[in-house]
């Protein structure tokens, strides 16, 4: 009997421990998909959300509101006095910097309280902007609310083009990793209704430094991520062919220690479905693969002097080393070692034939 009354007794405490439970109705909250900063002056910055407007038998639109504020005070405090509902960040899924606030304050007191929210998920996506972020998320973008239009821009590019791997989690683990330099995607308003990925904006201490252009960012990626696919065009004397579906892989051999001297293999697998001359002979074929390996080599190591020159390591040069160096110093690395750092690129191509348009 006395079983039971305990069985009984637990019974009821579950389900007032139910009822207890704090619920949010969706119709009663406006939950943000994304936040921008644009700088103001030194010590302000505007900040910006769009919250979609779900209405019947039609796409979401896009709803943004603004509000001034001190760098280190909360914008969202600000912008809850503009709306009826309680503004929640459940669903945030990109935040966006303005290239002017990147550069001349940094972004780093603005991402600290997003890894302190545990509302918000560690695969949200960053991004720098060449612009205005509140023009650019008060844009039109498809039937998608603007954030999830943006969000999926990133993802795409990433999985299918020359956008390396990003987000919150990783670029605050290149921050806090003292032998690697964060980077974030920079995006750029083209028209009212049309976005584009112009670079990857390199961060020293937290601030915007330098941009590696749009059409260098397939040879980082071979630096700092792998292709599952991707497109690249290469010119030799005979024509000009698209190479399709490239799939990379890079590893890193430490060869000499004095100078450090770091050797990096570069593997590059793909298929030509596009090719402007008239005929593709296995002799041009040859040319293309070997083209495309000196257009690798060249352009990796021009990019590797322009990082040292800049005194930056966004190739994580210094933790590699450090893995394979016992009681490893920093501060000699970044005055003695990095600068007189050789690294030597061996990349190996291998193209298909396989779908050629002549």
């Amino acid at each position: 009997m006395r079983g039971k009354l305990k069985w009984i007794v637990s019974i009821f405490l579950v389900f007032g421990l139910i009822g207890c439970v704090k619920k949010e109705i969706l119709d009663d909250i406006s939950l943000i998909e994304g936040i921008s900063f644009d700088y103001v002056d030194k010590k302000n910055i505007l900040g910006t959300v769009v919250i979609p407007v779900y209405l019947p038998n039609q796409p979401p639109k896009s709803k943004t509101f603004s509000a001034k504020a001190e760098i280190k005070k909360s914008i969202l405090q600000e912008i809850q006095r503009q709306t009826a509902d309680p503004v929640v960040t459940g669903s945030l899924e990109v935040v966006l910097f303005s290239k002017t606030l990147s550069e001349k304050v940094g972004i780093l007191p603005l991402v600290d309280p997003f890894q302190r929210d545990p509302g918000v998920g560690s695969g949200l996506y960053l991004a720098v902007v060449d612009g205005d972020t509140k023009e650019l998320l008060s844009g039109k973008y498809g039937i998608r609310s603007n954030a999830t239009y943006i969000s999926n821009l990133l993802e795409h590019n990433i999985k299918n083009e020359d956008l390396p791997k990003t987000n919150l989690q990783l670029f605050l683990a290149d921050f806090y990793q003292e032998g690697k330099t964060p980077y974030l995607p920079q995006l750029k308003q083209i028209r009212k209704d049309t976005l584009k990925i112009n670079g990857i904006a390199l961060l020293k201490y937290g601030k915007m430094i330098d941009l590696i252009a749009a059409e260098k960012m397939f040879f980082f990626k071979l630096l700092v991520d792998k292709y599952s696919e991707g497109l690249h065009r290469v010119k030799i004397e005979g024509g000009e062919a698209a190479v399709r579906s490239i799939h990379s892989s890079h590893n890193f051999k430490l060869s000499k220690r004095k100078p450090t001297e770091i050797i990096i293999h570069i593997k590059v697998d793909g298929i030509i479905n596009e090719f402007t001359g008239q005929e593709l002979t296995p002799k041009l074929m040859k040319k293309l693969q070997e083209q495309l390996e000196k257009d690798v080599e060249r352009e990796c190591l021009s990019m590797i002097e322009r990082f040292k020159e800049k005194e930056i390591d966004p190739i994580g040069f210094g933790h590699f080393v450090k893995t394979q160096t016992r009681n490893f110093d920093f501060k000699n690395w970044w005055e003695n070692q990095y600068p007189e750092l050789v690294v030597k690129i061996k990349p190996e191509v291998n193209i298909s034939e396989s779908g050629v348009i002549e």
